[in-house]
């Protein structure tokens, strides 16, 4: 038997060792997308890649990294020091901009890595069509460098001629080089953490502990799984657009409960399209992640054994399982949120009384790009932006909050206006735009940016034209818009989901996101409960 406290001891330890790569990631980085928003995440995995322990960091890039720390280790993490560097989305990456930095720990005088340590941040610019590097695209190549899984450090220290090429091939390779310094110091923190523990534990009961912990979670999910009526539903939402010509395409889901045991079957879903929505299997597999954790409602500790209960029928060349040379940009961060969508429909005819409304189902990506007139240097701008979440059975969603995939902040005006030849003239609530019900869905946001030299913008949203649903006889949340004003001009007017448009100084470009759905009939005045 297993002594229930050193495995929650043994749990925290490893949490608090990607915790720790975390906050020294965020200190050191440059870009203002890693510093302020914090759009990154950090893991520690076992032997042979299996998720051990995560910090409280984005969904989306932590389901999805153990297939990218499964590829490294084929690649050859051949001894201390050595760091394998990767953002194929083919090979468990989620999005180019997306860098996933894996390290082997190495016990004294071993051959071969007990533990790995993993940090994935998110590089405001890694090349391709337009600045950001999140652009809409219709193939790989145009999205920005693709690095398969590269033998990056040696000896702990970077490999010149690879930082060199790559350094070449994105537009604000400063910015690029500090981002990437810094996750090798989160990455060498993680390593010296756990070398600690290797001495102080001993390798085989740190192994045996790792073990037991990830074969706790998997009897916990199992159990959890037990306690939900059996049964099967299925659900179907659809994308707006893949900003290439096709629209409203299709996210389909059967989900069955069995005995302990969930199977996900995709099967339906859209064909791969010629845009950049399509999500690889990895982001499909954290999207599931994540639901299947927040469904249980129980606080199991996450690593390898969560998905073991889970089968998950995912068909290739489809709109969730993308192969190559299809885009992906949009695909971890906006098809993802679409597959959460999907994923709580159909469990809510299975557990009405557990599940929210639609939450505004968008990232919002907005970058800005161009050349800096006070320094003269190339700047690349990312942020993804808030909106509304979905409403409960039991309380109103939350307004202005980034939802489910994601987990970043806001990036501070004070931050933006100091890095970016930017004002901002608007950051607020979008009042009303919650959907109403007997608990309304919280409001999304109004983010309005006036350029101060000639720029370009990139859009990458969704549900500009299907609104977020509501449940229950609640209504849905109210669709977003993206708005441009020229200089000297008095109107806004509308902006594709999916775009690039140059502006000129003084332009004024104006984000309102999406609410979250209602959920319960709204009250016979109208007016559903708010926080």
């Amino acid at each position: 038997m297993a002594d229930p406290i050193r495995i929650m001891i043994d749990r925290n330890l490893l949490a608090s060792v990607a915790e720790e790569m975390g906050a020294v990631l965020q200190k050191t980085a440059f870009s203002p997308n890693i510093k302020e928003r914090r759009d990154f995440s950090c893991a520690v995995f076992d032997g042979k890649g299996g998720l051990v322990a995560q910090a409280a960091h984005i969904p989306v890039h932590l389901g999805s990294m153990a297939e990218a720390v499964r590829a490294a280790i084929h690649r050859g993490i051949d001894g201390p020091g050595c760091g394998i560097l990767l953002n194929d989305p083919y090979r468990g990456g989620t999005h180019l901009p997306d860098l996933t930095l894996v390290t082997g720990v190495f016990p004294p005088g071993a051959r071969k890595a007990a533990f790995h340590v993993a940090s994935r941040a998110h590089h405001s610019d890694i090349g391709g069509l337009a600045p950001g590097s999140m652009a809409p695209a219709t193939e790989i190549f145009q999205e920005g460098i693709r690095i398969p899984p590269l033998r990056f450090l040696r000896d702990g220290k970077m490999d010149e001629d690879i930082l060199a090429l790559l350094l070449a091939n994105v537009r604000t390779p400063v910015e690029r080089e500090g981002d990437l310094r810094a996750q090798m110091a989160a990455n060498a923190v993680g390593v010296r953490r756990l070398l600690e523990l290797l001495e102080r534990r001993g390798l085989r009961a740190l192994e045996g502990s790792v073990r037991t912990l990830q074969d706790y979670s998997e009897r916990m999910v199992r159990a959890a799984l037990r306690e939900l009526p059996e049964g099967e539903a299925t659900f179907e939402d659809h994308l707006d657009d893949d900003g290439a010509g096709t629209t409203k395409i299709p996210i389909r889901v059967k989900v069955t409960l069995r005995r302990g045991r969930l199977e996900v079957d995709f099967t339906g879903s859209s064909p791969e399209v010629a845009g950049c929505v399509n999500a690889t299997r990895a982001v499909t597999t954290a999207a599931v992640h994540y639901v299947l954790l927040a469904i249980l409602e129980r606080d199991v500790p996450v690593n390898d054994g969560v998905l073991r209960p889970v089968t998950l029928v995912v068909p290739e060349k489809s709109v969730v399982c993308a192969t190559f040379p299809r885009a992906t940009a949009a695909g971890n961060v906006e098809t993802s949120q679409r597959i959460v969508d999907t994923l709580l429909g159909a469990f809510a005819r299975i557990l009405p009384d557990r599940i929210p409304a639609a939450s505004c189902g968008t990232m919002s990506n907005l970058t800005l790009g161009g050349v800096d007139p006070r320094s003269g240097e190339t700047f690349a701008y990312y942020e993804t932006l808030a909106g509304g979440a979905g409403a409960l059975p039991f309380r109103p969603g939350t307004s202005a909050v980034q939802t489910h995939m994601t987990n970043t902040l806001n990036t501070p005006v004070e931050a933006l206006e100091l890095a970016y030849p930017f004002r901002v003239l608007r950051s607020e609530i979008r009042r009303g735009s919650g959907g109403n019900g007997h608990h309304r869905g919280g409001d999304g946001i109004v983010r309005e940016i006036e350029v101060l030299t000639r720029t370009t913008l990139g859009l990458l949203t969704e549900r500009r034209r299907i609104a977020p649903y509501g449940l229950g006889g609640g209504e849905p949340g109210a669709r977003g818009r993206n708005l441009l004003k020229r200089k000297g001009t008095r109107r806004f007017l509308p902006l594709p989901g999916k775009s690039v448009v140059q502006l000129e100084p003084g332009d004024v470009v104006r984000i309102e996101t999406p609410g979250g759905g209602g959920h319960g009939k709204p009250r016979p005045a109208g007016r559903g409960k708010r926080d």
